[in-house]
């Protein structure tokens, strides 16, 4: 597949942003899609208890995929930097321990799962009943989550090397490997949920092969680089690595809120309407992977386009991207929320038949937990966007605010107000408050240009 060179500097912001966010929000739905098709065989093939089982697993990939984020986000910006300055021998090095690091990162919660996976599955808050299908899937599941990893930190490098086509065909053949994969282990062979987790693991490979092909031997400027081994060397690699992790640290932070809105969500669900509110809960949680991935693509599109042009000091340029990315997060996320509020049959009849319990107790919530989707995505591009600066202190406040500060007390104090349908206000609460901070911060510190894109 010929790529072509972007023009970061000089070619039209909008003209480029449109490049890169379609190519983009397909491949991270396609990304998203992998659990989700995961979700719709393992609900007609095992029942609501899988999906259940499968949702009590899935806060370890957001914490694992928020270390992933975080120096995939940190490595692109610093590239996008580096490159912007001519000097591509530091963007290859930055991309490389960006690699690295997710990969050892993953290697040890792999090894513990393989070796504990009972105790693990209590930790993550199983009950008795669905313990043995929640071990099953852990299992086979851990593999993939080093694949995972690979991919998104790839995504980026793929997009700032002028290549966001190759990147969504990657999500692309990943998520029909694994439509196919998942009908034959979970129907012709009658693996279960074993058979769901092993198919996520081989489409996530070779969806990672694909990508980490490209950067090996066919990237332009954004190529993997052979590191060097002496002291100098090392020590660059961990300042690099610093300078990542700080720069991507709200990423992390938003991937933990998604962690959190899970482990607490299992558990509030689990109080108040027991397994069967955890199978509804999980219902929706495998939908707003979408939600994050749309808020995402916003973000990542703008990214390279703003860090190049900040590095330029290219004031008006990176303001013009700002001005794209919120417009385009303000459509995305209306669309979300009117998909959720006007078709929540439709939404929960893929996974469960409409007259199981735990898929009236979904219908009955998603016009309520959709209602915040609209914050969810215009919160995301906003945290982007300062990422993309470098503000960190800016965009790790607002992370904060939206995954903990807010997000843990509207869990905790809205059900016990209002009932099941607190439970499903929570996150839309929690959103819009984010949202009314950032307007706020806005307004008060405009002329201060603290808040305000440079």
């Amino acid at each position: 597949m010929k790529q072509h060179e972007i023009d970061f500097e000089k070619g039209n912001v909008s003209a480029i942003f449109r490049k890169l966010f379609f190519p983009t929000l397909l491949g991270m739905v396609s990304v998203s899609a992998v659990t989700t098709i995961d979700g719709i065989f393992i609900g007609h093939g095992v029942g609501s208890d899988g999906i259940a089982a499968v949702n009590i697993c899935i806060p370890l990939l957001m914490i694992l995929t928020g270390a992933g984020l975080m120096v995939g986000i940190g490595g692109s910006v610093t590239a996008s930097i580096y490159l912007s300055r001519g000097k591509r021998k530091l963007t290859r090095s930055s991309i490389t321990h960006s690699l690295l690091s997710v990969t050892a990162v993953t290697l040890l919660p792999m090894a513990l799962i393989l070796i504990f996976p009972q105790k693990a599955a209590r930790l993550l808050g199983s009950s008795d009943h669905l313990l043995p299908l929640v071990t099953d899937y852990l299992v086979w599941f851990a593999p993939s989550l080093v694949f995972e990893l690979w991919i998104a930190v790839s995504m980026f490098a793929l997009r700032l090397d002028g290549a966001p086509k190759l990147g969504m065909w990657c999500s692309i053949v990943a998520a029909l490997l694994n439509v196919f994969l998942d009908w034959l282990f979970i129907f012709p062979f009658g693996w279960g949920l074993m058979g769901a987790a092993f198919a996520t693991t081989l489409s996530c490979l070779a969806g990672a092969a694909v990508a980490f092909h490209y950067l090996a031997f066919r990237a332009r400027s954004v190529r993997l680089h052979r590191l060097r081994l002496n002291g100098k060397g090392v020590r660059f690699f961990f300042r690099d690595l610093g300078i990542q992790c700080k720069i991507g640290s709200s990423g992390m932070l938003g991937e933990a809120a998604m962690a959190v809105l899970m482990f607490v969500g299992n558990h509030v669900f689990m109080r108040y309407l027991g397994d069967d509110g955890v199978s509804a809960f999980g219902v929706s949680c495998y939908y707003l992977p979408f939600v994050f991935m749309t808020g995402n693509a916003v973000a990542q599109s703008a990214q390279p386009i703003i860090s190049y042009n900040f590095g330029m000091g290219r004031k008006e340029r990176v303001k013009a991207a700002f001005r794209v990315s919120m417009t385009a997060a303000l459509v995305s996320g209306m669309i979300s929320t009117a998909a959720f509020t006007m078709f929540p049959e439709l939404l929960v009849g893929m996974f469960l038949s409409l007259d199981n319990i735990a898929a009236q107790i979904a219908v009955n919530g998603f016009p309520y937990y959709g209602t915040g989707f609209l914050f969810f995505v215009f919160n995301l591009s906003v945290i982007g966007y300062y990422q993309s600066v470098e503000q960190v202190r800016h965009a790790t406040f607002f992370a904060l605010m939206r995954g903990f500060v807010f997000l843990i007390p509207c869990f905790l104090l809205l059900p016990a107000a209002m009932g099941t349908k607190g439970i499903w206000l929570a996150l839309p609460l929690s959103e819009l408050l984010t949202a009314a901070a950032i307007t706020l911060g806005f307004v008060l510190f405009r002329r201060r240009k603290q808040f305000t894109p440079r």
